[in-house]
């Protein structure tokens, strides 16, 4: 981040915050915002439900909505939580499942959390290449960034 943010890291005496505090907030929130960008860069932010399973988040949308053809157009994808106090973000490129055999279990976390079915046609993946975490009453002594290679 830019250093007129003040952001202090590990070697200024401030631990950075652990990958449980954004992986606890995604498991349990209802509401998740996927964002996307059409093919000329116009943006489109939408509420989901969605699931955090095995470090990857699963969410639903027909192929055909605005969402899943910007995803099959520019593919980059941000997912983040309602919460501004507790921001945690989620950055990749959702891939849909096809005859994936984790399916069935999707589906039956997803049936207990929402009391809907997924369509496994309709299903995506999101394993974040980056993510960001922070809590806005300490921003500059916990705001954190983790990068993935995938």
């Amino acid at each position: 981040m830019p250093s007129t943010y003040g952001i202090k890291g590990p070697s200024d005496g401030r631990g950075l915050l652990p990958w449980d505090f954004l992986t606890s907030r995604f498991e349990q929130a209802r509401n998740y915002w996927v964002v996307t960008a059409s093919a000329d860069g116009v943006p489109h932010a939408v509420p989901v439900w969605g699931l955090w399973h095995e470090d990857a988040f699963f969410f639903s949308t027909d192929p055909l909505s605005r969402k899943g053809r910007n995803i099959a157009t520019r593919g980059s994808t941000v997912v983040h939580l309602e919460s501004g106090d507790e921001a945690a973000i989620i950055e990749g490129r959702p891939e849909r499942l096809a005859k994936d055999p984790r399916f069935e279990e999707l589906d039956a976390l997803y049936f207990r959390k929402y009391g809907y079915r997924l369509q496994e046609d309709a299903t995506y993946r999101l394993t974040p290449t980056k993510a960001l975490a922070w809590m806005e009453s300490d921003f500059t002594g916990s705001a954190t960034r983790w990068r993935f290679e995938v």
